[in-house]
């Protein structure tokens, strides 16, 4: 059986526009092909009884499939490239008497390739997977995709942000999906000097203990011991002006643990005012010091 490239370019009866049109339904009925490959793929990825191994099986897949779609469609731009008479002898003509021209050429290509190849590196390593929880730079969302050239990410207010790979590959990324989605959360507070300590810490914790979002899980403590992780109360600085006090919490996922700084945050702030703890405000002594004239 003949080849498909000596059927086209060795065929004398098939003109140019018809060998270009043979090479892009070519490509189109391949890239069809590699959808529905890849769809099944992803559909029986999605039967995985681990979530773990769910998510790591649809984000190789999904970039297989960018991956091998973009290869189709680069072979047939060659392909038809080298269909456009006399395009060999000018390509080697260009090579050789247009260096600068290829520098420049290369140098405008190169944070392309640079996303590529970070894009590469990050569907072989999976410090992130589709579905994950993320913070990459100053962002947090859950990964929607990760293409050639950049990852998507839908924020926690519903922004889609379109991160280069390169820069993914640069920036700080905290996973919060790798194994275990709960997190340990804390509130800083302030309370003036003259206020009682232990009932400031009492109303924290009776207000996380009942607030509907916060958990007690069985966490590890340094000494590799399980114990539960009930919320807490320390003091962590003697400001200024304010006997600073910090709340250590746990939330069973991420996205809930601003709701929760934020609602207990004002509970407090409305026991503290019934129960007559105070917020301080920033005071200042001002000395004024008399001049003492003297006499000529």
């Amino acid at each position: 059986m003949a080849k498909l490239s000596d059927v086209i370019f060795g065929n004398p009866y098939l003109n140019i526009t018809t060998k270009i049109v043979i090479i892009l339904s070519a490509a189109l009925v391949l890239t069809i092909i590699a959808k529905i490959f890849f769809l099944r793929l992803s559909r029986k990825a999605s039967n995985e009884i681990s979530v773990e191994e769910k998510k790591l099986k649809q984000t190789r897949i999904n970039f297989l499939r960018v991956l091998i779609i973009f290869m189709i469609y680069l072979s047939a731009v060659v392909f038809i490239l080298f269909l456009i008479p006399g395009f060999k002898a000018f390509s080697v003509s260009l090579l050789a008497g247009a260096g600068i021209l290829a520098i420049v050429v290369g140098l405008a290509a190169q944070k392309t390739l640079t996303n590529i190849i970070s894009g590469i590196s990050i569907a072989v390593s999976v410090p992130f997977r589709i579905g994950d929880k993320v913070k990459i730079g100053e962002e947090y969302g859950d990964v929607e995709e990760l293409t050639l050239t950049h990852t998507v990410m839908k924020t926690w207010d519903n922004r889609r942000v379109i991160i280069p790979n390169s820069l993914v590959s640069d920036k700080e990324v905290i996973n919060y999906s790798i194994k275990d989605e709960k997190l340990m959360w804390t509130i800083n507070i302030g309370i003036g000097y003259d206020s009682d300590i232990d009932k400031a810490r009492k109303i924290m914790l009776d207000k996380a203990k009942k607030h509907p979002d916060v958990i007690v899980p069985d966490v590890v403590d340094a000494k590799g011991e399980i114990e539960k992780g009930e919320p807490y109360v320390t003091v962590t600085e003697c400001a200024d002006y304010s006997v600073k006090l910090r709340l250590y919490f746990w939330v069973a996922a991420p996205n809930k643990a601003w709701k929760t700084s934020f609602e207990l945050i004002e509970q407090i702030k409305k026991e503290f005012d019934k129960q007559g703890i105070e917020f301080p405000y920033l005071q200042r002594t001002i000395v004024r010091k008399k001049r003492i004239r003297r006499g000529k």
